[in-house]
């Protein structure tokens, strides 16, 4: 298999970890980040690392499945992807994801909309990236 790099970025986290900040290189992305309630934290208006994946996941499925859809000659117009991650805890001390993805598609057949998940999940480089690591939930709603 062979690859080439299409894009490379960086971000950095300073202060507290979890309740640090965080700040790409170009300075497009600079926040702050705490510790949500159901944690233990302050939560408030600051983000946190389960929301910063959710949101890059959801959008890049999204872009993939807008891609294929396309190159189906499959109208997705109004259609939305949702990126539910959870922070799981296993019994040796240990932390893992999971990841619920929901797509709606509305005007679909719902066959079609459950194909059109499979075959972007396939393509899409954040499920790559998890796929054997990440438990990864897929629904379509139409």
């Amino acid at each position: 298999m062979s690859t080439s790099t299409l894009y490379t970025t960086a971000a950095t986290s300073t202060g507290d970890g979890r309740n640090g900040h965080v700040r790409t290189a170009d300075g497009v992305f600079d926040a702050d980040l705490a510790v949500p309630k159901e944690m233990g934290g302050p939560g408030g208006d600051r983000t946190n690392p389960e929301q910063l994946f959710a949101a890059g996941y959801a959008a890049c499925f999204h872009n993939g499945l807008r891609l294929i859809a396309a190159g189906q000659k499959t109208p997705v117009a109004g259609s939305t992807v949702t990126a539910e991650v959870s922070l799981l805890a296993i019994d040796d001390g240990r932390f893992t994801l999971a990841v619920a993805l929901t797509a709606h598609l509305p005007g679909l057949a719902q066959a079609t909309a459950d194909q059109l998940m499979q075959d972007t999940h396939r393509v899409c480089p954040y499920s790559n990236s998890t796929r054997g690591n990440v438990e990864v939930a897929l629904t379509a709603t139409v």
